[in-house]
């Protein structure tokens, strides 16, 4: 039992505020999903359309994306996050609307990435699909 150092046992997410993070949005056609981290890459929040009760095919709306989004900035702001970098992964519906709640919420943006990865044509695609 002595192995607890620096008596870290307490829950860690209220205790540290977070003035500056990066909001990554990895909107996909059947889901979006928000992930609040800090500078290091720690996760702090995060949250997705799964998660906020859409269920199905209404897991890929922008509203989805919008109430996803929300959910995860407000434990963020209640821990003193000012300032934010955006990155955005993905082909999704919920790219905008995800971005349009985070610009709603009052926290500043430095920058808004787009990180979504393109092959300088790796894999072979897989058959069409016959309908």
């Amino acid at each position: 039992m002595g192995s607890r150092r620096n008596g870290r046992i307490s829950s860690r997410k209220n205790a540290r505020k977070v003035p500056k993070g990066v909001i990554h949005i990895q909107a996909s056609f059947n889901n979006t999903i928000v992930t609040i981290t800090d500078v290091r890459g720690r996760v702090i929040s995060w949250s997705s359309a799964g998660t906020c009760g859409f269920r199905g095919t209404r897991r890929g709306t922008p509203f989805a994306a919008q109430t996803a989004a929300g959910n995860a900035i407000r434990t963020v702001v209640d821990q003193g996050m000012q300032r934010a970098e955006v990155m955005i992964k993905g082909p999704g519906l919920g790219r905008d609307a995800a971005l349009r709640a985070i610009r709603r919420s009052g926290i500043l943006l430095s920058f808004v990435r787009d990180v979504t990865p393109m092959p300088h044509n790796g894999c072979r695609p897989p058959k069409k699909r016959r309908v």
